[in-house]
This record gives structure tokens, sequence and C-alpha cells, in this order.
């Protein structure tokens, strides 16, 4: 089976893997307002998938099939986990396999995962392995960052020596998380290394990249098979679409897209507390008078009922 990689043209656009954000309803807002060439799911356990308890690990791999082409990422220590969970997404219809190796959560680092892996290239070599072999025809790729405490080209070689089908690069060191602008100016000797290693490897640039126009002025300079946009989806959830300018989405646009995606996610989740609707709170009530004071009372909310309420009466009395 062709790789859905090599399917797409370039540049392509992906919404990165984001905890606690990219999950299964968010994907379909997403989606439904002007999508990504890729999703990525949010960061699953690949332990968590073979333990007790599964079933509610597993939910961060719903997805519906307009979500397609959409990638799995996986995170863990354990290289048998890996294939057990490479083979349940092959077997849920997943189009890719990702493995984290770049998230700088310090609790997590510390028991050697994600970014952790920077500093254990042996077992991260086992994993890459192991998640390949339960992964079958689907392709396999990892994110990762340029270095732990420093940036690291030997990581980068090391990770193009992997035969990979993609390989995106958070352009900051673990250590300097998002405190520092993306070291944009590494690209080109990343490029030159993958021409040189592994031809056929993708090279997914990220960090910091806030619209399709930067992304068009960045490959022209930097030449990135695909870019991954982060943060920026939540100053503009319209990011993807290049028909739609933020200036003109109206304030009615916003509310009744935030009452979509509550309701989608009381559809979803079924009881789940709704706090963690929240942090989307930001993304759709903001440039706009009151915007602070509409948020304060979200944010005091403790159902979703009474988060509808506030938007819909808002709603009420900015229309009249």
């Amino acid at each position: 089976m062709k790789s859905f990689w090599l399917k797409l043209q370039r540049p392509f656009t992906v919404l990165s893997p984001m905890e606690g954000v990219t999950d299964p309803v968010f994907r379909q807002i997403i989606e439904e307002i002007g999508r990504p060439d890729v999703f990525f799911t949010e960061f699953t356990n690949a332990e968590g998938l073979n333990s007790t308890g599964s079933e509610k690990v597993k939910e961060s791999l719903s997805f519906e099939k307009n979500q397609l082409p959409i990638v799995a990422q996986l995170w863990g220590i354990d290289p048998e986990a890996f294939y057990k969970s490479a083979k349940l997404c092959k077997e849920m219809g997943f189009s890719g396999i990702d493995i984290n190796m770049g998230c700088p959560e310090r609790v997590i680092v510390k028991k050697g995962s994600c970014a952790g892996l920077i500093k254990n290239p042996d077992l991260a070599q086992k994993i890459i392995m192991e998640t390949k072999n339960g992964a079958g025809d689907l392709p396999v790729s990892v994110k990762t960052r340029l270095g732990y405490l420093k940036q690291d080209l030997d990581w980068i070689k090391f990770l193009l020596e992997q035969n990979l089908s993609a390989l995106t690069i958070h352009l900051r060191t673990a250590e300097e998380m998002s405190k520092v602008p993306a070291h944009w100016d590494m690209i080109a000797e990343i490029i030159r290394l993958r021409d040189e290693i592994s031809p056929k490897t993708l090279i997914i640039g990220n960090g910091d990249i806030l619209s399709l126009k930067e992304i068009e002025e960045k490959f022209d300079t930097f030449h990135c098979d695909g870019f991954m946009v982060g943060r920026g989806i939540f100053q503009n959830p319209w990011l993807f679409n290049k028909n739609v300018e933020l200036e003109k989405v109206t304030l009615i646009e916003r509310l009744d897209l935030y009452i979509k995606h509550i309701n989608l996610f009381v559809k979803f989740y079924r009881g789940r507390n709704p706090s963690i609707l929240k942090k989307y709170c930001k993304i759709y009530i903001s440039n706009f008078s009151d915007a602070v004071s509409v948020r304060e009372m979200i944010m005091a909310c403790s159902k979703t009922s009474e988060m509808i309420e506030i938007l819909n009466s808002f709603k009420k009395n900015h229309m009249t």
C-alpha cells in the first residue's frame, strides 16, 4: 500500500498533536471549518493501551472518516507496548503512526519517554523497530525536537538513519520548551542531511506558524515538505481555510461555533467533566468588547448547559 504521505501535494499542512486539545471533538470542528491536509490524534500512551482501563485510553484514538488521513501519535517507553499499539492502530483504520520523541513535559521526560528518548537512542531505535513491526504497511513517523539541552544534529542524523516515512522537527530544544523563537535557520542543514541520508523521508517543520501565508513564505525559503501548526490554531481556528479572513469572522459566528463545540462534546463524551471545554474559551471569545467578562463567566460554569445559556444570552444581546 502506498504511503498516504507520498500522495500529498507540497507543501502540505498538519495540525499538531496537542494533549487535551486535538481530541476527536476539536478535530471535528476544525474539519468542518477548514481542515489541514493531515490530522494527528492527541498523545496516546502505548502502555495504557495495553493495560486495565485501556478502553478509556483508546477513546483518544476515536476519529470520524472525514478526518482521514489521520495519524495516531503514541508515546511511552516499552517497545512491546508500541508493537501491540501499532497493530491496534492499523486495525482501527489509521493512515499512519507517529512516535512522540519531543514532548518536554518534565514528569513524562523523567520517566524516559517523549523528549527523554533523545538521551536514549538505543531505546528509541527499539521503539521505532517494534512500531514498524506492528504497523505492517502503515507509514511510521517521528515527531521530535532539535535536541535536549542543546541543538543536536547527531540526534537528527540518527533518526534519519531509521528509514522513517516522515520526520517532524519542533525547531527548539526540549530545554527551551516554547520560551524562545523557533530556530528555522536550522532547517537548511536538516534538509541537507535528509537528502544525504534518507532522501525519501519527508521533513515537516514546526514552530511559531500563524498563517497559511507564512507557510507559503517558509516553503519558498526553507523547502520543507510540510508544515505543522500547533499553538497558532488557538489564535485562529480557521487558519487552514484559505477562503476565510479572521478579521471578517463575526462575533455571532464565533459564539455559534463554540456552542457547536460544546454540543459535540456532550454528545461524544456523555457525562465527562466539562472543565476541558474552558481551555478553548479564548479561541472563540476574543477580539471584541466584553470578551474578558464573558470568558470569566464561562470559566465559572460547572455545567455545559450553563455555558450554552451564557453564550446564547450574550449572542441575543449582541443581536438586538
